[in-house]
């Protein structure tokens, strides 16, 4: 029975998880498919439809927004460590608004829970929201929003 070829070995892996072009192009080369059979794979699947970083960059950014909770600079971080091209991830960052950012970091503050009453409090929900990916300024004004709520 014939080994299966690289475009086969690839489709199986795409199969089982969604990657970027960049991570297909790695996994391909440790199982040592020479540099023209990767690239030759990579573009067929990009022909195909199989394979497409604006839409992995697109979802994933959503589903980080939404099931994680996560900020932009997170999600910059996650998408370029995954290979995808900083114009895809630029461009799939725009979209989310400094509003349903803001409104994003408060909720997650919101489901942390805990007092915002001194200096202290709001200090660790701003390093907290930080961690989170979500920039200064994000942060600050959200971590104000709750502390006022929070007094009201």
């Amino acid at each position: 029975m014939p080994e299966p070829d690289a475009f086969e070995i690839a489709l199986g892996a795409l199969r089982r998880k969604e990657r970027t072009a960049g991570e297909l192009r790695t996994w391909l080369e440790r199982r040592g498919y020479g540099d023209d059979e990767v690239e030759a794979v990579v573009m067929r699947m990009v022909e195909a439809g199989e394979l497409d970083d604006e839409r992995f960059a697109r979802r994933y950014a959503e589903d980080k927004r939404e099931l994680s909770g996560w900020g932009s600079e997170r999600i910059r971080d996650a998408l370029l460590t995954r290979q995808v091209d900083g114009s895809t991830v630029e461009a799939v960052l725009a979209v989310d608004s400094h509003a349903d950012q803001l409104e994003r970091a408060r909720k997650v503050l919101a489901r942390r829970g805990g007092p915002l009453g001194d200096n202290a409090d709001r200090q660790r929900a701003l390093a907290y929201l930080a961690r989170r990916g979500y920039d200064y300024e994000i942060a600050y004004e959200a971590v104000r929003r709750a502390s006022s709520a929070q007094a009201a």
